[in-house]
């Protein structure tokens, strides 16, 4: 890899990484009633950016790793699927290991 190729590689990773930021669960002090409320496309969403999002939020208040104000169970599938697709599910264990 080049010196260049290294640095563009470094700088979309950046993007990638404050795009996905951008894009995290975020608290809800007072839940509104006419608020659309995050079902499975969302929680698979906020899977999949779990890695970022908890990262962010160690650092300020303002973003969550969860959003409280979903479906329920359908949420929390989508949630522990995208999680799974990243982590790379009981297959990727099983790969770590050989």
């Amino acid at each position: 890899m080049t010196p260049r190729t290294r640095g563009t590689t470094a700088v979309l990773a950046v993007v990638v990484l404050l795009a996905s930021a951008a894009c995290a669960a975020g608290p809800n002090p007072e839940l509104g009633a006419g608020e659309p409320v995050a079902g499975f496309w969302y929680g698979l969403w906020h899977g999949f950016i779990l890695p970022v999002t908890f990262v962010v939020s160690l650092f300020t208040d303002s973003v969550s790793v969860y959003e409280v104000h979903n479906t329920g169970n359908w949420y929390d599938f989508g949630f522990v699927l995208g999680i799974s697709i990243v982590f790379g599910g009981p297959f990727g264990a099983r790969r770590m290991g050989r």
